[in-house]
């Protein structure tokens, strides 16, 4: 665990707030279902993340990018500002101080953080996935790791590599219908995150995509994307029964809410990139009441099994 630095922990509070505030209207709500503790906490990793993934792409909160923007220069510099949060030294960034100072209180290896680092460093090379394999992999460096460490935020020991495989099912599970999502966005952007095996088997030539006369063939990637975002979603619900009872609501109702987009886009078929799916308000308080209900009754006795998921990479977690 790193030592403590020259934080000022009310200030680094305020900005973390600030971040998931702006960044993620869905995650700031169901962040709130948390005990004060573990939200503040939850919300220092979050804004790290944030920072991290505005610093690759140029942003900031996901606006428009910077010109003469550096992708690898800014993976270098998160690199090193991150391992200088591990030393407990201040960065003179709010982000990277608000990982210092969740270092001092949670456990989390530097083999989880790298790995969310790495996935920062696939978007700053461009990388794109050839396989369903691939596509996995990147799920899990950029939301699936994401995952674990924040059931670590939430308690869960560093050798309990089965329900940190079920955390990391939820972070994929949620990087899955983001893909299925923003498959317009990402095309304006130049980018693609359908494995090109997908392209191929549907005889989509190589970035035509997004032409109309493909339209139906992409609604059947989305549906592929939106069946799998259901499977991990299944199996992170199954490790949620591991977490405290305010952590399992949290947790619950943002799989429910995420999972929404997800099914909003397989729903929509052919005008699933028409307009943005989303939640409304309404049914994002419909999962907190769905889930605040489930904590309540009797855990699920069927259990969900992991057979035939992706599973991360084990990295000396526990060291």
């Amino acid at each position: 665990m790193a030592e403590a630095g020259a934080y000022d922990a009310h200030a680094l509070h305020g900005f973390a707030h600030d971040s998931i505030a702006r960044g993620s209207k869905s995650f700031a709500l169901a962040s709130q279902l948390f005990d004060r503790e573990t939200r503040e906490r939850v919300w220092l990793l979050y804004a790290w993340c944030r920072a991290a993934d505005d610093l690759t792409d140029g942003q900031d909160h996901g606006g428009a990018m910077k010109p003469n923007h550096d992708p690898a220069a800014a993976v270098a510099h998160i690199r090193a500002q991150t391992d200088r949060a591990f030393a407990g030294e201040p960065t003179g960034e709010a982000a990277f101080d608000a990982l210092g100072l969740l270092l001092t209180e949670v456990d989390i290896p530097r083999a989880v953080i790298h790995d969310i680092i790495a996935g920062f460093e696939l978007d700053a090379k461009d990388w794109r996935p050839r396989s369903e394999s691939d596509l996995l992999r990147y799920s899990y460096h950029v939301a699936g790791a994401v995952g674990v460490a924040m059931a670590l935020v939430m308690g869960v020991g560093p050798g309990d590599e089965t329900t940190l495989d079920r955390a990391s099912d939820l972070g994929i599970a949620f990087q899955l219908a983001n893909i299925a999502r923003d498959v317009a966005e990402d095309a304006a952007a130049d980018r693609c995150y359908l494995p090109v095996e997908w392209m191929v088997e549907l005889d989509i030539p190589p970035g035509q995509h997004m032409h109309p006369a493909f339209r139906p063939r992409l609604s059947v990637m989305a549906k592929w994307l939106a069946e799998m975002a259901e499977e991990y979603e299944a199996s992170a619900r199954w490790g949620a029964r591991k977490l405290p009872p305010r952590s399992r609501w949290a947790v619950l109702a943002a799989a429910g809410i995420y999972g929404d987009i997800a099914r909003e886009v397989r729903a929509r078929g052919d005008h699933a990139w028409d307009h943005r799916a989303a939640s409304s308000l309404f049914a994002k308080l419909g999962w907190v009441a769905r889930a605040g209900w489930s904590v309540l009754r009797r855990p699920p006795q069927r259990r969900i099994s992991r057979d035939g998921l992706w599973t991360r990479p084990r990295r000396g977690v526990a060291a």
